[in-house]
């Protein structure tokens, strides 16, 4: 077989187009591959698809493809433009290749799937393109794959925060809780910045939201509230975020009676943070002696553990009724125990609670956007930080997304 024809085959070149022409240069790992339509072709217009004769050509370009034979290999071509009579002069594209990529179709996903497995640097490493050559890549799939994505509202979204680099800096996620996609990134946690995701959609379009997982961020409920139709039947707190709240007040204890008993001498609570935020059931084995001891003085740690430990039950119940009479008992409680961090926090549960009780008819948590936080924590410490918060976005729909990445032909 020739290596014109060969070649045909290795690049899926179809008539009216075909290769004239390959060069091999073994030294230098590089195959150079020449392309060009057969002599008297008629293209359509690329405006109004009428038969056009070709009228001049322009300068040749050079696309990256594959390698063959473990040599770089190189498509060129002066691709032909039309002089249609009604819309002048029209260049027709490259069928092998995207508008203004420097790259073939194949080569283009085969660098997808290598950016979906490793960081830009590390592409660049594989695959012999630059950094820039790479990220361009990338967010031409991004946009592609938003292009082609309906535009739909998910029956339940998750809302949740991501920190972006040092200090109070913040990106808002908004997530399909079904599809575990990240729809929506957006700068800041302000009540703009989820509102701005709402306005894509009509009132009728945001009234099929059957729930909204969130924490309790008043920005966001603003939000939820001015734009989503039912929302105060709709918003559910996350019980994680809920339960962090009173986790947080142990350990403000815990610390507060440390420093007291330490400047006594007594180190008995040094040491022992995580066993009084873990479940009783996870404390390590080789460590629950220890914590019996601890967990059963008296001590305002203690007790301010058993109270967290009391909430546990409330997100058993299945019916909201119970589960609000049993809050009613554990806040009492809570509220009267004189440790000042677990009453602010019981007070904060307290004032939220109507869209505590949300859970028990949605049952839902922002676990799948919690898990997609996580996923993106991996590509900021696989990445080392982007460029900017634009790139940053750019790899979150890029990686957690759920789009439709490749390149393909036009229909037609």
């Amino acid at each position: 077989m020739e290596d014109t024809a060969l070649y045909t085959l290795l690049l899926g070149i179809q008539p009216p187009w075909r290769v004239t022409r390959v060069e091999v240069a073994l030294a230098a790992e590089r195959i150079d591959v020449w392309v060009e339509e057969a002599p008297g072709t008629v293209f359509p217009c690329a405006v109004c698809a009428q038969p056009a004769p070709v009228y001049d050509h322009t300068a040749e370009q050079v696309w990256r493809h594959l390698d063959t034979c473990q040599c770089q290999t190189y498509v060129h071509a002066r691709l032909p433009r039309t002089g249609c009579p009604g819309d002048g002069v029209k260049q027709i594209p490259a069928p092998w290749a995207e508008a203004r990529s420097q790259f073939t179709r194949p080569f283009e996903r085969r660098l997808i799937d290598t950016l979906r497995e490793c960081d830009v640097t590390g592409g660049t490493r594989l695959t012999g393109t630059s950094w820039d050559e790479l990220w361009g890549i990338l967010a031409r799939a991004v946009a592609r794959g938003l292009a082609r994505k309906a535009k739909r509202v998910p029956a339940r979204l998750g809302i949740d925060e991501k920190a972006v680099g040092k200090g109070h800096h913040y990106e808002t996620l908004v997530c399909d809780l079904d599809g575990g996609t990240v729809e929506y990134v957006v700068d800041d946690r302000t009540q703009a910045s989820l509102e701005s995701y709402y306005r894509q959609f009509t009132p009728e379009e945001l009234a099929t939201v059957e729930a909204i997982a969130m924490d309790m961020w008043d920005p966001y409920i603003a939000a939820t509230r001015a734009y989503v139709p039912d929302a105060a039947t709709k918003i559910v707190f996350d019980r994680y975020h809920a339960t962090t709240q009173v986790t947080k007040a142990v350990d403000t204890v815990r610390r507060r009676e440390h420093k007291l008993l330490a400047a006594r001498g007594d180190l008995r609570l040094q040491g022992t943070r995580y066993l009084w935020l873990w479940n009783e059931e996870k404390v390590p084995e080789w460590r629950r002696v220890e914590f019996a001891g601890v967990k059963d003085a008296e001590l305002k740690t203690s007790r301010a553990w058993a109270i967290k430990e009391a909430l546990r039950p409330f997100w058993d119940y299945v019916y909201p009724k119970w589960a609000a009479k049993y809050f009613t008992a554990w806040y009492f409680w809570a509220t009267h125990s004189r440790l000042t961090p677990i009453i602010d926090a019981a007070k904060t549960l307290k004032r939220h609670l109507a869209n505590l009780l949300t859970y028990f008819t949605h049952r839902i948590t922002n676990a799948t956007a919690e898990g997609i936080n996580s996923k993106i924590q991996t590509i900021k410490l696989m990445a080392c930080g982007y460029r900017n918060r634009e790139h940053y976005k750019t790899a979150i729909y890029f990686h957690c997304g759920g789009l439709d990445l490749y390149p393909r032909p036009e229909a037609g």
